[in-house]
């Protein structure tokens, strides 16, 4: 019975183990970039600037309107009838000739709006990339303080255990025995929640990725920080390039020169034409005599030349708001620029700071599990007593969080820095 029952566990590991799909970072971003909710809506409303920015929507070619008509009666005097057959048709063509270049200013705002639409993705996609990222190392994190409170936990059961033998040979009281229980159950009992906040970072993840069904993924990446050297001078040049919000400024910068343009064209004269043809035919029938058809065509082809010399002061104050808009949007860029630097600075700081974090967390874990060691064997030999040894393994326990959190707050230090200079994506890509 008992050799069934190992076959099956062994059965049920082999099908669990065969679930797991792996996953490594680049796969995640991947995915994220593919299905994710708002990139795909991103993606539909730079759809939607492409096909607008057209000449037609600019207003360059004419407009060609085709109509037919049927109008039919019967008139009854005196017992007799009188029928009458009227079919109509014609085409008609309109054009605005010239409009005061309203034409060339208008395809030119398209083309700006288009590029605005794909730099909106493109931040969509930089802040995916950052989050993905972030998402799937702290999934790690989550993971390896998972370990760490398990191996603590082991340690606290393995000590419990021993405090009840002890008990039983008569070496060890019942405050010993407490003692290491209540120890054990609150590693138990952190290990528990760390069991839950590492399934919520996995949810998380699956999120981004905009996946509904529960994939249960082995996550092969390393959870490392690896430490790039960085000048602030280089990286200002790749944020002033590459950062896609500073991009969008000047976009706007440039719409606004535009409606400044086309404040300015409205002072202009207008030059339409409007032609066509009309065509017609016409039958009446008196009686029990034949249909009498009639048949008439006209065509015409008219230029209208148009001004409006005066129109309250509207233009005027229209192209002043321009103006004013343009100066506005010319200080926003500035205060974007001096923020993007501090920001740039503050980061850069933050970066070095972290990356020296990495090694007194590296030291301060060697020394701590060197401590857990010793004091262990201390323990077991009677030198130190059980309120000693668990001081020492709480001191172990945070040293490796410590370590841990400090690798994952690296991670958000470098992510955060590429991510502010525009170079996340091609880091990513």
């Amino acid at each position: 019975m008992n050799k069934i029952v190992t076959l099956l566990l062994i059965m049920a590991s082999g099908l669990f183990a065969q679930a797991q799909q792996p996953l490594t970072l680049t796969n995640a971003i991947t995915k994220a970039l593919e299905n994710n909710y708002d990139i795909v809506i991103a993606k539909e409303n730079q759809r939607v600037a492409e096909i607008e920015n057209n000449w037609g929507t600019a207003g360059r070619y004419p407009y060609i309107n085709l109509s037919l008509g049927d109008n039919n009666s019967v008139r009854v005097v005196d017992g007799d009838n009188t029928t009458s057959i009227g079919l109509t048709g014609g085409a008609s063509v309109n054009w605005t000739i010239f409009d005061g270049f309203s034409v060339s200013i208008t395809k030119t705002r398209l083309e700006e709006l288009e590029n605005l639409s794909k730099n909106n993705a493109a931040v969509m996609v930089e802040g995916t990339i950052q989050s993905v990222i972030l998402a799937y190392y702290d999934v790690l994190l989550q993971k390896e303080i998972l370990a760490t409170y398990n191996e603590v936990m082991a340690l606290s059961q393995d000590r419990f255990q021993k405090a009840e033998q002890q008990k039983e040979y008569g070496s060890a009281v019942t405050y010993d025995v407490l003692q290491a229980q209540n120890a054990y159950l609150a590693d138990r009992a952190s290990y528990l929640l760390q069991e839950v906040a590492y399934k919520n970072a996995k949810r998380n993840l699956a999120y981004l990725m905009a996946e509904t069904e529960a994939v249960d993924y082995e996550y092969t990446d390393d959870f490392e920080a690896i430490t790039e050297d960085y000048t602030l001078a280089n990286l200002r040049a790749q944020m002033i390039e590459n950062n896609k919000s500073l991009q969008n400024q000047y976009i706007n910068q440039r719409l606004l020169n535009n409606a400044i343009a086309s404040a300015k064209s409205s002072f202009s004269p207008s030059l339409g034409f409007t032609g066509g043809v009309t065509g017609s035919r016409a039958g009446t029938k008196v009686g029990d005599m034949d249909m009498d058809w009639a048949n008439s065509a006209n065509f015409y082809g008219n230029l209208t030349l148009s001004w409006n010399l005066f129109s309250g002061g509207n233009r005027k104050r229209a192209l002043q708001i321009a103006e004013i808009d343009s100066d506005i949007a010319e200080i926003q860029l500035t205060d974007m620029q001096h923020d993007l630097d501090n920001s740039l600075a503050n980061l850069f700081e933050f970066y070095q700071v972290r990356k020296e974090l990495l090694t007194v967390a590296d030291e301060n874990l060697a020394a701590a599990q060197l401590n857990l060691q010793i004091s262990r064997d201390k323990f077991e030999a009677g030198a130190i007593n059980s309120f000693n040894f668990r001081d020492v393994q709480e001191i172990y326990l945070r040293a490796a969080q410590g370590k841990l959190e400090a690798i994952y707050n690296f991670i958000n230090a470098q992510t955060s820095l590429l991510r502010l200079t525009g170079v996340i994506v091609q880091e990513y890509e």
